[in-house]
């Protein structure tokens, strides 16, 4: 049996709603649901408040990742659903059993929570073997050891560590040493793995092939996965669903591209991509749009919140919504500027234009560069209605 069959062998089917011994086709529950979880830490100050009443749903076979600053709690709600921290109040329930419950006195062990964690620091054990460390978790678990070989050497071979199996972590790769990680978490074929930040060691070529392989394990072996990091290229590249964190709370929880193209606060676009920023105050409303008085100039919205006339604004304009012409665009949310730099970057070319305090970032296609195109040249900026984010200032 090849390491793929192998590990389907003890894992349920996910594809169906069943599992691979339930002909029924009963409904397969959330693989977590969090309800009014609360958290405080005692710090010098006194009591501070890490997770503030989150509630969460990861679906079976889900890859969630949460992302935001340090200090914003993702990590700590990490730690309370694998059980190393014990929350104030609320209730987790994974896979359909309530694993803590505040009000039922209930909180089960982190060995008996049916989870796996991959951590940033791998967490391998530096006198055992590639394959003892693989190993050990079944060994707790007291699985035959005909059954802990095949099941190790299988899943060595899924991360592409087939030939590793007799080394060290010492005679490791950053990259190996990963791998071997995450085989320890795959070994023990359980329905729900979670991710502390684990390729932030790792430089960034190893750390693209990492995320690629990640993602392909992920949709073969159909577990579900939560993800922690404040990578935002990473955040967007592996999550079905991306849970942005701020004090403690969720600011909002969808799509990479719907938060991406819709963010409902400042604060959450600054966590998925690049934006520009101008300070800016309502002027108008007209024809369903907001009209705006910034410093280059009067710029409409169409993708706006809530905003009275006369309210200060943050506008947030991200790099490649913003094109650059040589002559006036009579379309409006034009304005005169300079080129300070250009910088090709092969599939995108990249300019700073002179902003009204500092540069504002530009990025068009690669093979399309603007005629004029020396430092100091005069342009004309254009973005259009749609791609024009105003939020109220104190949201950002």
């Amino acid at each position: 049996m090849n390491a793929q069959a192998q590990l389907h062998a003890v894992r349920p089917d996910r594809s169906t709603g069943t599992s691979t011994h339930d002909v029924g086709a009963k409904p397969v529950p959330n693989a977590v649901e969090v309800r009014g979880l609360t958290k405080r830490f005692i710090g010098p100050q006194g009591p501070v408040l890490v997770l503030d009443d989150v509630s969460l749903d990861i679906r079976a076979s889900e890859r969630l990742v949460l992302l935001g600053p340090s200090g914003c709690g993702k990590t700590t709600l990490l730690r309370c659903i694998a059980g190393l921290e014990t929350p104030d109040a609320g209730e987790i329930i994974i896979g359909g059993k309530v694993v803590f419950c505040s009000r039922r006195g209930i909180s089960v062990p982190p060995e008996h929570r049916g989870l796996s964690m991959v951590f940033q620091s791998y967490a391998l054990w530096p006198h055992k073997t590639a394959f003892d460390n693989v190993a050990y978790p079944l060994q707790n678990r007291k699985v035959a050891k005909d059954e802990i070989t095949q099941r190790v050497n299988d899943v060595l071979t899924l991360v592409g560590c087939g030939g590793l199996g007799s080394r060290y972590p010492s005679q490791l790769s950053g990259g190996q040493q990963q791998r071997i990680a995450l085989a320890r978490a795959l070994a023990g074929s359980e329905s729900l793995v979670l991710f502390d930040e684990p390729l932030s060691n790792v430089d960034a070529k190893v750390r693209e092939t990492l995320r690629i392989e990640l993602i392909a394990l992920q949709k073969r072996l159909s577990f579900a996965a939560i993800y922690v990091t404040h990578d935002q290229v990473e955040a967007t590249a592996i999550a079905h669903r991306l849970a942005v964190m701020q004090a403690g709370r969720f600011a909002q929880i969808d799509t990479p591209q719907k938060i991406y193209e819709e963010p409902a606060t400042g604060y959450v676009a600054e966590f998925t991509g690049t934006s520009n920023h101008l300070s800016g105050r309502v002027v108008a409303h007209a024809q369903g749009r907001i009209v705006v008085s910034t410093p280059i100039g009067i710029l409409s919205s169409l993708a706006s919140a809530p905003c009275e006339i006369g309210q200060d604004v943050n506008v947030l304009l991200r790099p490649e919504h913003i094109q650059l012409h040589t002559e006036m665009q009579a379309a409006g949310n034009c304005w005169r500027t300079s080129i300070e730099s250009r910088m090709f970057q092969g599939a995108q070319t990249e300019y700073a234009i002179k902003g009204p305090d500092g540069y504002l970032l530009v990025r068009g296609s690669g093979d399309q560069p603007l005629e004029e195109t020396r430092e100091d040249a005069e342009v004309w900026a254009s973005v259009q209605a749609p791609h024009v984010k105003v939020f109220p200032a104190s949201t950002t």
